[in-house]
Parts: structure tokens; C-alpha cells; sequence
């Protein structure tokens, strides 16, 4: 069946503008920067602090309770130290006209684009942490199988004004959200 057949005009092919892949245009907050180190840094505790105290209060601790409180806390160093830069180095956003761009990771790094026609929900989620250091996550639900698209560590402000742009933008982009 042609385009004539079925009565869509088909666009002509030199008339398609390549779609050109680059990075979101803004950053997340540079605080967010101490709040990944401190979830880090918390996460690494939890591991380490129950092998010392193990290998401390034991009699005769096993050999290899030491090698493993050595193992995760150097590992745990590394990450604390290298994971939130590089995190930052690689978080963006941005809002355009009828869609929602995010780039995030770090080891494994994930471009997201959600059209607003798309957009079946908007929330602002600020953890304890986050509300000490004046940050936000902004989640864009959509009906994609691959789930929501995260805004993490943005500025407080910065999330309620992306959230009021998102809710103005879904309403001037009429879809069935499906």
C-alpha cells in the first residue's frame, strides 16, 4: 500500500532534518556533588564499619574478615573519591519545547528523551539529605517501558520551576499520554 493509497502525504526525504545528538544543555547543582559523596561515603559505612567491629570484637577473627575490611574500604575510598565528580561531569537536563532530554551515570550512562505528549506525571522528591543541602529529583513518568526519566540534584528552586514548566508544557502538548 503507497502513501496515495492510503491518503498520508509522506514528507520527501530530502526535507527530513538529521536528528543531531548532543549533550543537555544544563548542569544539575554543584551541591549535588557533596550529596552523592555523603550517600556514598554512608553506603561504605555500612559495609565496613560491621567487618571491623567483627574483626575487633572476635577472639580470634577469621584471616579473611581483615582482607575483606581492607578490600571494601579501599574500594569504598575510590568510589567516595571519584564517583560523585565524575557524576556531575555527566548529569544534565534540559526542557525544549516538546520534550524532556536527560543524560545520566556515570559507569553506565543513559541518554533519556520523553515527549511531552508522552508525560503522564511530574514529582519532586527531596530526601533528608537533600533538603539539608537544598537539592531536588525531579521525576518525569511517561508510558515507556523503560520507566521514568530522573532530574537528580537539581538547585531546590531550579525543581519547582522545571516542574511548573513541565505541568505548562504537558498541557500545551495535547496527547493521550499512552
Amino acid at each position: 500500500m503507497t502513501s496515495t493509497e492510503t491518503g498520508a502525504e509522506l514528507p520527501d526525504a530530502g526535507s527530513v532534518q538529521p536528528l543531531r545528538l548532543r549533550p543537555p544543555r544544563h548542569r544539575v547543582s554543584r551541591r549535588a556533588i557533596l550529596w552523592w559523596t555523603l550517600r556514598s561515603a554512608m553506603s561504605w559505612l555500612a559495609v565496613i564499619v560491621p567487618l571491623l567491629a567483627g574483626y575487633w570484637w572476635w577472639s580470634d577473627p577469621p584471616f579473611h574478615l581483615g582482607w575483606a575490611a581492607l578490600a571494601a574500604g579501599v574500594i569504598g575510598l575510590l568510589h567516595v573519591a571519584i564517583m560523585p565528580s565524575w557524576r556531575y561531569r555527566v548529569h544534565r537536563w534540559e526542557l525544549g519545547e516538546h520534550a524532556v532530554f536527560t543524560q545520566s551515570g556515570w559507569l553506565n550512562q543513559e541518554w533519556r528523551v520523553a515527549p511531552a505528549s508522552r508525560i503522564q506525571t511530574v514529582d519532586t522528591e527531596r530526601g533528608p539529605l537533600q533538603q539539608l543541602l537544598g537539592l531536588s529529583t525531579v521525576t518525569v513518568t511517561t508510558a515507556s517501558a523503560a520507566g521514568p526519566l530522573q532530574i537528580a540534584g537539581l538547585d531546590r528552586e531550579t525543581g519547582i520551576r522545571v516542574v511548573a514548566e513541565l505541568a505548562a508544557t504537558t498541557e500545551a502538548n495535547p496527547g493521550d499520554a499512552t
